[in-house]
C-alpha cells in the first residue's frame, strides 16, 4: 500500500491547553484537506487553540484533530491510509456506499491511531460540522455535544454523484460543499469579533457558475438541492472577493495557498499530497507574526 514517504517527518506531540478567543473556518476540497492539515499543525505548535471552530467537508474533519489537540493525527491518517480500499476506494463502497470509509475509519483506523475524545468533546470548546439538506437545500450546522458528531462529519463530507445520502432523523444530507464552500458566515452570525479562515484554493481561483451536469436527472427528486448546487459555485466566487476585502480591512484573517494548488479532489500522488501539508504549515508560518498581530488587537 502506498504511503507518504516522509510521513515520519510529521510533527507529533500535544497542543498545550491555551484557548484563542474567536472562531476557525475551514474550507473543503477533498484532499486539498492536507493543505489546511499543515496549517492547524502549525497553529497548534505555537499555541493557536480558537475557541470555535467550523468546518465544511474535508474541512470539518480536519477539524476533529485540532480540536483534540493531537499535532500530526489528521495528517498521518490522511497520508498512511488513502491507498487502503477500506477507506478509500471498493471496500468504501461496499461497506458504506461512498467513497471514504467512515465505519473503517471509525472502528479499525482509530484503533490504530486512537483520537483522544475526552479532549475532543472538552466544552470549553467548539466545533460545528456543515452538511447540506437536501430537502431545502440549506447548510445545516451540527454542533459537538449537541448531535452525533461522527454521523454530522460523515454527512458533511459524503460526496455527491458517487455516494449515498446520509439521512439523520429521516431527513437526507450529502457534502456540505454542495450549499456552502467556505462557512464563515457561521462564526460572524455566533458574533465572533477574531476570525481565521483556512482556505484550500489560491486567492486567484475561479469557479465555473455553469449549472452542474447530471444533478437534474439524478436528483429529480430534491429540486431545492439542485437550486443549491447551481448556485454554490457563484456564491464562492462572491465569498471570495468578500473576503478578500474583509482580510484588507483585517475583519478576518485568511490563511490561503501561496501557490497554486494541483491536487485533485480524489488525488493519488502520495508525495504531492504531502508536500500541500508543508506548503499549508509554510503559510502558517510566513503569516504567523501578522496572524499574532490581528489576534492581539
Amino acid at each position: 500500500m502506498k504511503t507518504y514517504s516522509k510521513t515520519d517527518t510529521l510533527p507529533t506531540g500535544r497542543a498545550s491547553g491555551i484557548i484563542t478567543e474567536g472562531c476557525m473556518v475551514l474550507e473543503g476540497g477533498g484532499w486539498k484537506g492536507l493543505y489546511t492539515l499543515g496549517v492547524m499543525d502549525y497553529m497548534m505548535l505555537h499555541d493557536i487553540n480558537m475557541r470555535a471552530t467550523v468546518g465544511i467537508s474535508a474541512g470539518g474533519l480536519s477539524g476533529v484533530g485540532y480540536v483534540s489537540g493531537q499535532i500530526g493525527w489528521g495528517a498521518r491518517v490522511d497520508l498512511t491510509y488513502r491507498h487502503d480500499p477500506n477507506y478509500v476506494g471498493a471496500g468504501a463502497m461496499r461497506k458504506d456506499h461512498g467513497v471514504t470509509g467512515f465505519t473503517y475509519l471509525y472502528r479499525d483506523i482509530l484503533k490504530e491511531m486512537p483520537l483522544d475524545k475526552k479532549r475532543l468533546m472538552n466544552p470549553k470548546r467548539r466545533l460545528a460540522v456543515g452538511a447540506t439538506n437536501m430537502l431545502t437545500g440549506k447548510t445545516e450546522y451540527f454542533e459537538k455535544g449537541k448531535c452525533n458528531l461522527s454521523g454530522a462529519i460523515r454527512a458533511s463530507a459524503t460526496v455527491p454523484f458517487v455516494s449515498r445520502p446520509v439521512v439523520m432523523h429521516g431527513v437526507p444530507y450529502l457534502d456540505g460543499g454542495c450549499s456552502t464552500k467556505i462557512p464563515y458566515r457561521w462564526a460572524t452570525d455566533e458574533g465572533y469579533e477574531k476570525i481565521i479562515v483556512v482556505k484550500t484554493r489560491e486567492w486567484d481561483f475561479v469557479r465555473s457558475e455553469e449549472p452542474i451536469k447530471n444533478s437534474r436527472l439524478l436528483y429529480r427528486k430534491y429540486p431545492e438541492f439542485i437550486k443549491a448546487m447551481d448556485r454554490a459555485n457563484a456564491e464562492f466566487n462572491r465569498m471570495t472577493k468578500e473576503l478578500k476585502k474583509l482580510h484588507e480591512e483585517k475583519k478576518v484573517f485568511v490563511i490561503a495557498p501561496s501557490k497554486p494548488v494541483t491536487v485533485t479532489r480524489f488525488e493519488k500522488d502520495m508525495e504531492k499530497l504531502g508536500e500541500l501539508y508543508w506548503l499549508g504549515f509554510q503559510d502558517a508560518e510566513d503569516c504567523f507574526e501578522e496572524l499574532k498581530d490581528y489576534l492581539e488587537n
